[in-house]
């Protein structure tokens, strides 16, 4: 394999293969919100979609009890990836809230910020991200139904 296949294939690029095959496979599709300047794409999907090469490299145990939160932050007029502060929350209906820990992935211009959550079968979760560059500070929310495959 040349070097610059070996260039192509890092596991960074196979993370976001196994994500864009999860989209297309019916998973939980990637969404997107405007927030201030920013283009805020975000997905949950359930970690044993990743490969234990992938999983293991990043530090993400595979579990059908865990899903992988993934956030990416766009400029919106030039859609140049953001390098900012992420931090949030997942609260379930029931009000129990769990830490989101975000881990930044950088691979070439795209940077990707991934926190795992543990979840129990049918449990639903309002995600409360927080975005913050300089002064400038956004909040993503949305909910989501989680399932164990």
């Amino acid at each position: 394999m040349s070097s610059m296949m070996k260039k192509v294939f890092t596991p960074v690029y196979v993370l976001l293969t196994a994500l864009v095959v999860m989209m297309s496979t019916g998973a939980n599709a990637e969404q997107k919100k405007t927030l201030g300047d920013w283009d805020i794409h975000y997905m949950v999907v359930n970690t044993p979609f990743l490969t234990p090469e992938v999983a293991s490299r990043y530090g993400i145990v595979r579990s059908k009890y865990n899903a992988l939160v993934n956030i990416s932050v766009l400029n919106s007029k030039s859609q140049e990836a953001q390098r900012v502060s992420v931090s949030g929350t997942a609260r379930n209906l029931l009000g129990n809230t769990k830490t989101l820990t975000f881990k930044k992935v950088e691979d070439g211009d795209a940077i990707y910020y991934l926190a795992v959550v543990p979840f129990r079968d049918q449990e639903t979760f309002q995600f409360a991200i927080d975005v913050q560059k300089g002064n400038d500070t956004q909040k993503l929310t949305f909910k989501q139904k989680m399932y164990v495959e």
